[in-house]
């Protein structure tokens, strides 16, 4: 990815594999709770607390912020009473787009890690590289590609369920 992509870094307690697998569960949620695109995202403290967790929920409160990022940061603003979100990791199943790209900024979280690369949106290394960029007064760690062809074909197949066609 770019040049924080996490090898030096340091995995939350219970593995960036282990969070990842979370983040599925939750977007399993979005899609059969929700019928949302399967997009989730869990932010965890540096001991292992889980801070906050969502998926996506702009269809259904009809708000196009509510990304699966945005969802589980601003739980866990709500639960630390900060909009400083230090120290954290944000795991989500999809690339980040330009605004949670730069919502994780202006929060500084730490770290993210997240499965399936974005090739039309996403902002940390696909298209943009946000993240990285060295003009922010912040930049965010980032590993992807952690669960990758699991979280594609999540995706994948509920389009093509949309559109009638068999899962792959």
């Amino acid at each position: 990815m770019n040049a924080g992509s996490g090898e030096q870094g340091i995995e939350s307690p219970g593995g960036d594999e282990h969070w990842m697998r979370h983040a599925l569960a939750l977007a399993e949620r979005a899609q059969h709770e929700d019928d949302e695109i399967p997009v989730g995202a869990v932010l965890v403290s540096a001991s292992g607390e889980i801070l906050g967790e969502g998926w996506n929920r702009n269809i259904t409160e009809s708000d196009p912020t509510a990304h699966a990022e945005v969802v589980a940061m601003r739980a866990a603003g709500a639960k630390l009473g900060n909009h400083r979100l230090l120290g954290t990791t944000l795991y989500v199943t999809l690339e980040p787009c330009a605004m949670c790209a730069m919502a994780m900024v202006h929060a500084r979280i730490s770290r993210l890690v997240f499965g399936a690369s974005d090739p039309k949106t996403g902002a940390a290394g696909s298209v943009f590289d946000l993240l990285a960029d060295p003009r922010h007064n912040h930049r965010v760690e980032v590993r992807g590609g952690v669960l990758a062809d699991e979280s594609s074909r999540r995706l994948t197949n509920y389009f093509r369920a949309k559109r009638g066609k068999n899962p792959l």
